[in-house]
């Protein structure tokens, strides 16, 4: 019995030091993207009627460094955009389930991260860092968000938080996203687990 007690207790210690170890790890400052993947039904229906907004980008070896002006541009957009339009699903705004569309008073996630990429693009930022992200949120609902890849990491604005935050600061489980080279494409997001690791420790 007195082996068995020591065993456990050495067996709890190694489990508390693995805890403990992937607890002490930084979460990187920028998802890490992998494979092209398969594009969202609603974005590809929303291609089809704007080819001038799903075409091949500029693509940068690394993402802008962004002044304070384009801080400010990024803060007061987002929230700016939540504050204007009313959250609505597809199916009470229009009668279907998936319609990816800029919002007129009304939308559901991706109309307001249609309608913040439009309007960071038209203060000058690429498209080539301003991705469309799909997510999963705790508990279990798909949604999306908009990432802004800068120098010092991707941050996302939100219509469910006016704060825009690092995207390893928010509670989500990150999928896939536009891919930074081509805004018709997407890729899937190799360290999307990453939040879930860095939320025991807090």
């Amino acid at each position: 019995m007195a082996r068995m007690i020591g065993a456990r207790a050495a067996m709890t210690a190694v489990a508390a030091w693995l805890v403990t170890s992937t607890i002490a790890f930084p979460a990187p400052l920028s998802m890490q993207t992998g494979a092209v993947t398969s594009q969202p039904i609603g974005h590809y229906e929303f291609c089809k009627t704007n080819r001038s907004e799903c075409g091949p980008t500029t693509r940068r070896v690394a993402p802008a460094h962004l002044t304070g002006a384009g801080w400010n541009a990024v803060r007061d957009i987002n929230i700016s955009v939540n504050r204007a339009i009313t959250p609505m699903t597809d199916k009470d705004l229009v009668g279907q389930d998936e319609l990816w569309a800029y919002p007129d008073g009304a939308g559901d996630c991706e109309d307001f991260v249609l309608l913040k990429r439009k309007k960071l693009m038209e203060r000058g930022f690429s498209a080539a860092d301003l991705l469309i992200t799909v997510v999963r949120k705790p508990d279990g609902e798909g949604h999306a968000v908009l990432t802004v890849r800068t120098s010092e990491g991707d941050f996302i604005l939100d219509n469910l938080e006016n704060d825009v935050k690092l995207w390893s600061d928010t509670p989500y489980r990150y999928l896939k996203r536009q891919a930074s080279f081509h805004a018709g494409r997407w890729v899937s997001i190799e360290n999307g687990d990453t939040m879930m690791v860095s939320a025991v420790g807090k």
